[in-house]
């Protein structure tokens, strides 16, 4: 079967975050924009799911309903066979997204003025759950190597060993730089961290958005002292742009830590159709995914030879996992809120701006590349037609 990757959807007054943040951001943008920031897909859901959710609701009854063992068997199965990682059931915590698990377990692992450490730049929502519960940002800067970013593996540890610091989150693949981790910089960081008596908090959500020539390591995949300091946390989210289903599945070996995430849920239940749509992902759309993983690709190169053709002053940073690519505008000597202006006023380009994800982001750009590849090149047209733009003036962009 062929899927379609072709059809732009609108959303707009559909309730998407991106297209409403678009729509606040520029009241007058063109009625036929469409947003490239927040991480979900501008492109129809596996039809599977849709199709088989129809048939669930002519079925069933909507009750209270907890997870069930054709849920499980889905997603135990998926871990093994995608990511090599075999963990039993009684780890599987269910929560309604991999960022409230954090923002639960956070405060669950740590005291109050304890640090946590994040590599930047990176999602900055992991910030953000950090100084929400009253922990100290502990920041070690990710280092640009030609094309790619790299660990400074002497500040990482030197931050690691002050007494207070007691969590790592670790974003792996890493969003917005796109780094896929190898199996040595993985087992360099578990080591470090197990050393220092350090949990691992491993967002692994984009696990399966991986360009073919590289292969994520899941943490799961370590030895059994490695998986106890660690909790794995995946959702089907990311992978087949199920955001609005709100199901999540973190993966915790160490009992203690297990029964405290548990006893904070309470009574919290998985939505119905969250775990319908999870299980039937798993069960029936690989095809789908593969389809998806060729359409990221050819994107990453598109937006990779027009930039080096039309504006080669602008770096393109390698992609090995995500769909997000990240971009370094820096060259237009542009403040980072001037930046932002002259994207989305007089570009018409929705990125999310790089100064969201630290320091270390500004003047950069992170454009989601789930989209149909003629919105892409649209998208890329205005934006040449802009910085042309610039460029005759001889300055920055003067907007209001």
């Amino acid at each position: 079967m062929i899927y379609d990757f072709e059809t732009v959807i609108n959303r707009k007054n559909a309730g998407s975050i991106k297209w409403n943040l678009m729509q606040q951001m520029n009241p007058d943008v063109s009625a036929d924009i469409v947003p490239f920031s927040v991480a979900d897909m501008e492109l129809r859901n596996p039809p599977e799911i849709i199709e088989g959710l129809k048939k669930f609701l002519d079925e069933t009854v909507l009750g209270y309903t907890e997870t069930y063992d054709a849920y499980y068997q889905s997603v135990l199965n998926w871990m093994e066979k995608k990511h090599g990682f075999r963990p039993r059931k009684e780890w599987c915590v269910e929560t309604a997204g991999v960022v409230p698990a954090l923002d639960l377990m956070v405060p669950l692992y740590t005291d109050p003025g304890d640090g946590v450490m994040i590599m930047t730049p990176v999602y900055y929502p992991f910030k953000m759950v950090i100084e929400k519960n009253g922990r100290r940002v502990v920041s070690t800067e990710l280092i640009p190597n030609d094309d790619k970013y790299e660990i400074d593996f002497e500040d990482f540890e030197n931050k690691i060993k002050q007494p207070d610091v007691k969590l790592l989150i670790l974003c792996s693949p890493h969003n917005p730089v796109g780094r896929v981790w190898t199996e040595e910089e993985l087992m360099k960081i578990a080591d470090i961290c197990l050393e220092n008596d350090v949990f691992i908090l491993d967002d692994e959500i984009h696990f399966d958005l991986i360009m073919p020539e590289y292969q994520h390591i899941s943490m799961g995949r370590f030895e059994k002292k490695y998986i106890d300091n660690c909790a794995i946390c995946t959702a089907p989210s990311k992978t087949f742009n199920l955001a609005g289903m709100q199901v999540s599945n973190i993966f915790i070996s160490d009992f203690t830590k297990r029964e405290m995430l548990r006893q904070k849920l309470g009574f919290s239940l998985l939505n119905i159709m969250g775990m319908k749509a999870c299980e039937i992902a798993y069960t029936k759309c690989e095809e789908w995914l593969a389809q998806l993983l060729i359409l990221i690709r050819d994107n990453k190169d598109y937006v990779e030879n027009f930039m080096k053709i039309n504006i080669p002053e602008v770096k393109v940073y390698e992609l090995q996992g995500t769909y997000l690519q990240w971009m370094d505008f820096r060259f237009l000597g542009m403040e980072t809120k001037e930046l932002e202006k002259f994207m989305k006023l007089e570009a018409e380009i929705f990125f999310d701006e790089g100064y969201l994800f630290g320091e270390g982001g500004r003047g950069f750009e992170r454009i989601n590349l789930a989209c149909p590849k003629n919105v892409l090149e649209e998208a890329m047209e205005r934006l040449l037609s802009a910085v042309n733009n610039v460029k005759k003036r001889g300055n920055a962009y003067v907007g209001n």
